[in-house]
């Protein structure tokens, strides 16, 4: 398994929790090196449905030296909190315009704060239903998932598994996904698995 560089997954007040820690649950299964980061002044972070998670970081204290991926849970008003913290925004475009970094973002997340940004014109996107408008000069998919070019986005909680073993997928590649896959038991059968989920 190759040397992974850190990936941050960012948690703010009123974050999908499910969303959240799917996505942390299925990096860390696949040997990616995840840690959680608040972006308040502690580490408890409480999200949308009055789940407490202790993070791993705190923002403020955190060095961000060329991460491999940024990612972004949904959950309102978790992804405005996130689209309103000035430094993450600057993280974000940093790692947008960088040569290898990745962004994922799901729900809200892709709209209210990628959307918002600036930084999905020109690519494919998808989001929660009901929040479209944010995602100026980008391409709408009625997905479950999109991968467009830097991005890996979901639309929504049902989702976030697919949406996790598809950051495995770009990162570690299809045979370590579809291992974690198997063992969540995530396939009815192994037939044509990987079309069926990833092509």
């Amino acid at each position: 398994m190759k040397d992974m560089k850190p990936s941050f997954l960012f948690l703010a007040a009123g974050f999908e929790e499910v969303e959240a820690l799917t996505a942390v649950d299925v990096l860390r299964r696949a040997g990616m090196n995840v840690q959680t980061v608040s972006i308040t002044s502690a580490l408890q972070v409480t999200g949308a449905h009055g789940i407490t998670v202790n993070a791993d970081l705190i923002y403020d204290n955190t060095l961000f030296d060329d991460p491999e991926w940024l990612i972004l849970p949904g959950g309102m008003p978790g992804a405005t909190n996130l689209y309103e913290f000035g430094p993450l925004q600057g993280l974000l475009r940093t790692q947008a315009e960088s040569a290898n970094g990745r962004i994922a973002a799901i729900c809200a997340a892709p709209a209210v704060v990628l959307g918002q940004l600036g930084l999905l014109k020109g690519e494919k996107a998808t989001c929660y239903p009901g929040f479209e408008k944010y995602l100026e000069g980008a391409t709408v998919v009625d997905s479950p998932v999109v991968i467009s070019n830097k991005f890996v986005l979901g639309n929504g909680p049902a989702n976030a598994l697919s949406w996790a073993l598809t950051i495995v997928d770009e990162a570690m590649g299809e045979p370590v996904a579809a291992q974690v896959a198997d063992g969540m038991l995530y396939f009815p059968s192994t037939e044509n698995r990987m079309v069926n989920y990833f092509g």
